[in-house]
């Protein structure tokens, strides 16, 4: 991935692109070699079979629960916030194939607001290309939302989370998303302490946007406040994210052993030593306990994605770089990569504004979503057909969507401190806009690669699964909460921290 290439550096050196070689300084590794303490990490016979035992009863209050009731949506609901979808894909899967057959029959005879939105976003996220016109009910002859079906904050948020999943075309949506944050941005001040910071957390990474993981660890706290919840299904999630933080905790011990053998830090002092990071960015795209070979191959190929990046970024004169392009160019799935980013280094070293366009075909190459996209396709590699790899590797519209947000939000966050060029340079150059009114631009296409891909995980839209489809999803998800508002994988004293604290270090007490 392009990493934030260097969005918050400190140049040690004058701002004159002629400097025969660029010197930066990042923070140190944050972690060092805290997760070696884990090697020895194992998961107990009594966890596993306490495990089992509480799923079957998951299980049981999940297939006694009738499929076409709103309390079997809410339970479904529960179970994919917690994390724990992927023990019952069969189950959830068959129950929401029965909503999506009842689709307009349920939505028509159904005028909770909530209901209806919860439905229509979970059969979304399934990949059904259900009708956003059952919202119509509920605005007038204007087509705005009355305020007077809205019975509380909690109906509010569910139209809320239910309007990003919106693709082009989806206009009462669009109006569903004006209505409903602005609603509960102007709630917010009368609400209780734990809907204030549920509303404040959607608001910022609706779920869309968020990382099952990280997601899960906040909201197995908010599911235990809701007086409604399932004890069974609470201590079920509880129990499984602490084994599963168990498998991720030694996984990660074995990567941190093995970037401490290639003595990068040293070797390479020039670079981010971010490889905790990295396996936490991976966590974002497979964090089920099936997928241990995913997790340490991505996690080793992003950690040395993200040397090259600081090679061409910061430290290679252009001889240095111009040669080690030549080398890499035996390694065939690195050629498009580094020749994309030669040509960005050539660029600077020339003084050459590009235009956005062409900037962007660079650009979108630098970013590493195409070869991660592929990549992806380890975790179907037992069903992965011929087809399937021609399709990700044609640049199909979801990969172009998910690296153009990787890349936008990267440049928007980055300006201002790196010091190679961006989209926000190239648009101002090229158009005269403001920086504000650049921001503003840039931040709009970000929000359509986003119904791009709401769009391309809709059924039949693309000739490939939804297993195919999801990581690269998962792929700007993870941009998403690392790009908001800082480079939080360049500076990852603060938030990056916290996150991998959550998830990797503490334990959901039992």
């Amino acid at each position: 991935m392009e990493f934030g290439s260097s969005n918050s550096p400190i140049f040690t050196k004058n701002d004159d692109f002629d400097d025969v070689r660029r010197s930066v300084k990042f923070h140190p590794t944050i972690w060092g070699e805290y997760f070696l303490a884990y090697a020895s990490t194992e998961i107990s016979g009594g966890e596993k079979e306490e495990l089992q035992k509480q799923k079957e009863m998951v299980r049981k209050v999940l297939n006694q629960t009738p499929d076409d009731s709103s309390h079997k949506l809410e339970l479904i609901d529960a179970i994919q916030c917690l994390g724990v979808g992927y023990h019952f894909e069969e189950e959830i899967g068959k129950s929401l194939k029965c909503n999506f057959d009842k689709y307009w029959e349920c939505s028509n005879k159904d005028d909770n607001v909530r209901s209806v939105a919860l439905r229509f976003r979970l059969l979304r996220q399934q990949g059904y290309a259900v009708s956003p016109d059952v919202f119509s009910k509920f605005t007038d002859n204007e087509g705005n939302f009355k305020e007077m079906m809205f019975e509380n904050v909690e109906d509010i948020l569910e139209l809320y989370e239910a309007a990003h999943f919106g693709a082009y075309g989806d206009e009462i949506l669009d109006k569903a998303l004006e209505f409903s944050s602005s609603k509960l941005e102007v709630l917010l001040p009368i609400m209780t302490t734990s809907l204030s910071k549920q509303v404040k957390e959607a608001l910022k990474i609706p779920i869309n946007k968020s990382l099952t993981r990280l997601g899960a660890r906040k909201f197995i706290v908010a599911y235990q406040q809701h007086k409604s919840h399932n004890e069974i299904l609470l201590n079920f999630a509880k129990l499984d994210f602490n084994i599963v933080q168990k498998m991720h905790q030694k996984e990660l011990s074995l990567i941190t052993r093995w970037w401490k053998d290639l003595d990068f830090t040293n070797k390479l002092s020039f670079a981010r030593d971010r490889v905790a990071e990295c396996y936490f960015w991976i966590l974002g795209v497979y964090f089920e306990p099936q997928y241990q070979f995913e997790r340490r191959i991505l996690t080793k190929v992003l950690a040395l994605i993200s040397i090259i990046d600081d090679i061409y970024d910061i430290y290679g004169t252009l001889d240095d770089l111009q040669h080690f392009t030549r080398i890499v160019q035996r390694l065939h799935q690195m050629k498009k990569l580094t020749r994309a980013f030669l040509q960005e280094a050539e660029w600077v070293y020339s003084k050459y504004m590009a235009t956005v366009e062409e900037y962007m075909e660079v650009a979108l190459v630098t970013t590493g979503h195409a070869m991660m996209a592929t990549l992806s396709l380890l975790g179907v590699r037992n069903t992965v057909t011929k087809e399937d790899l021609e399709w990700i590797t044609s640049k199909p519209l979801i990969v172009q969507a998910s690296a153009i947000i990787c890349r936008l939000m990267d440049d928007i966050v980055g300006f201002g401190f790196e010091k190679k060029y961006t989209a926000v340079h190239c648009y101002m150059n090229q158009t005269g806009a403001s920086k504000m009114d650049t921001f503003a631009e840039l931040r709009k296409q970000v929000e359509n690669a986003w119904k791009d891909m709401n769009q391309e995980c809709l059924h039949p839209t693309v000739p490939v699964s939804m297993p195919i489809l999801k990581p690269v999803v998962d792929l700007a998800r993870v941009i998403h909460l690392l790009y908001s508002d800082n480079d939080d994988y360049t500076n990852s004293q603060t938030n990056t921290r916290d996150y991998i604290n959550s998830v990797l270090v503490e334990p959901v007490p039992i």
